[in-house]
């Protein structure tokens, strides 16, 4: 791993971020580093019965998971404010993200590759794409790279593995088991057996018994991988 002190991940909805960038927040994070899970968006109650203190609450408690998931994996926790049917402009998403990635002098971002199922997954790979590349056109050496997650593997190549400890599976399964979706309260897709095994795989494929995640580089963006 490389020195990083400022590493951001990025995720279009809450658990993105985690999923993507839990392994790598951690790790950093106990190097010293400042980590933050960025949320695009949150999601919110689709009853259309639902009266306005439910719609709250159920915000509320997300932020709430959202604080717990980050401070479980030594990071804090930001929502940029939209919802679902609010994603902003590609050029107005980008600048924020641009500004956002200066003020905080970033070293490292983590957010979604582009071969996603999801529109606003690919909204926030875009967004964020271009912010780094205009940053790094000026010199900055800001980095990036793409997470995985279940949705965005259409043309994902795993490049860079990091295998981890069993107190650092513990530690990001703990953070990633904050979020009621995760548990399996919302869908019924299967988080809790997907992972896991996604970690045997990864570990295999890349000629190592223990438990592995990986990461894609961002090749239009680095002309040299790192």
């Amino acid at each position: 791993m490389t020195t990083c002190k400022r590493i951001i991940s990025i995720g279009a909805h809450s658990l993105d971020a985690e999923l993507m960038g839990g392994p790598l927040l951690l790790k950093y994070a106990k190097q010293g580093a400042h980590c933050t899970c960025v949320h695009v968006t949150q999601g919110r109650l689709e009853d259309p019965n639902a009266t306005k203190e439910e719609c709250e609450q159920y915000l509320n408690e997300l932020l709430n998971q959202n604080e717990r998931a980050a401070k479980a994996l030594g990071a804090d926790s930001m929502w940029l404010g939209y919802v679902s049917n609010s994603m902003p402009t590609t050029e107005e998403f980008q600048a924020r993200m641009e500004q956002y990635f200066r003020d905080e002098k970033a070293d490292l971002v983590i957010t979604h590759w582009r071969g996603s199922m999801h529109p606003r997954h690919i909204n926030t790979h875009d967004a964020v794409v271009r912010a780094v590349k205009k940053l790094r056109e000026e010199g900055n050496p800001i980095r990036l790279v793409y997470g995985e997650t279940f949705e965005d593997l259409v043309g994902f190549i795993p490049q860079a593995y990091f295998t981890l400890s069993d107190e650092e599976v513990n530690q990001w399964f703990s953070a990633l088991n904050e979020y009621t979706v995760f548990r399996g309260g919302v869908n019924d897709f299967p988080y809790q057996a997907y992972y896991p095994t996604n970690l045997k795989v990864r570990g295999i494929e890349s000629n190592t018994n223990e438990k592995t995640v990986c990461y894609m580089h961002a090749s239009l963006i680095e002309n040299q991988l790192w």
